[in-house]
């Protein structure tokens, strides 16, 4: 199995364990905390030390590679903005903060809408959702250069609006939030409705279709987290990657989870914002 391979394997792995909530002799919640586990790591590896006319040099060779690379993933773009696509009702049910509305209102008059399909365990506290779309939705952050493009972004949450849409608050994300509950087996047609999904759409007039979707390791498309550790001598840091000997290696999880939870929730329970749920616990029936 090739190394990007097995990162999809773990990560597909990933996936289907966010149901069970907190992993079996993962540490229970008692700290916030950003830092990783690091006592696997006593004595970290780390690349031999040269001239700066050598390290240039190989620099150089990488960087022929790293040019390459950017090349295929540009003809890769235009192969996509190439791709046929496929017409969707835009009558589908969301439910909004206004209440029902449908795909075509998702739009808010733009001609192109990404949506990201956000797993979610009813009745479950948050500290048990799903720690790979907290990741990915974590950094979505300034929406107007999409919007200067005429693309609108917009959260498809899998769970129920009033439930969810704490969640959405409590990690103090901006972007437009929908429940897609009532719609996810025309909205996923022939996929897996349990797995994240980044879909893009083409509004023409009144009309919807479907252009481009991707998942699992597709996703990464909303990171600059991953995006960055690769840059870095030490990568994600994760056992799939292909890193010389004595260099830190640990599961997914453990970048994703912290003492119990998705990580940039300690960041929220610090400032003081409510992580509670339900609606019975608010005061309401």
């Amino acid at each position: 199995m090739e190394p990007h391979e097995a990162g999809d394997a773990l990560i597909n792995t990933k996936t289907e364990q966010f149901s069970a909530g907190e992993e079996a002799g993962m540490p229970k919640e008692t700290r916030p905390t950003g830092s990783p586990n690091t006592s696997h790591v006593t004595a970290m590896g780390a690349p031999a030390v040269v001239s700066r006319s050598t390290f240039e040099v190989q620099l150089a060779d990488l960087r022929v590679r790293e040019k390459a690379h950017t090349h295929e993933g540009d003809a890769i773009a235009a192969a996509r903005r190439r791709l046929p696509m496929v017409e969707v009702d835009p009558n589908l049910k969301l439910i909004g903060p206004q209440g029902p509305v449908t795909l075509l209102d998702a739009f808010e008059g733009r001609r192109l809408l990404i949506t990201y399909s956000f797993m979610w365990q009813t009745g479950h506290p948050a500290a048990e959702q799903c720690e790979g779309c907290t990741w990915v939705t974590t950094q979505v952050g300034e929406l107007s250069y999409l919007h200067s493009r005429d693309i609108t972004f917009a959260v498809f949450c899998k769970g129920p609006y009033d439930e969810s849409v704490r969640y959405h608050d409590f990690m103090d994300w901006h972007m437009p939030w929908y429940s897609a509950e009532d719609s996810l087996d025309a909205l996923l047609v022939g996929r897996d409705v349990g797995k994240m999904y980044i879909v893009c759409y083409l509004r023409d007039g009144n009309k919807v279709y479907e252009t481009y979707w991707t998942t699992i390791r597709g996703v990464e498309a909303m990171d600059y987290s991953y995006a960055l550790m690769d840059l870095t001598v030490y990568g994600r840091q994760e056992t799939w990657e292909d890193s010389p000997s004595g260099w830190p290696q640990g599961g997914v999880l453990e970048t994703l989870r912290a003492n119990g939870r998705p990580t940039p929730q300690w960041s929220r329970l610090e400032a003081g914002r409510s992580d509670e749920l339900a609606l019975s616990s608010l005061g309401h029936d």
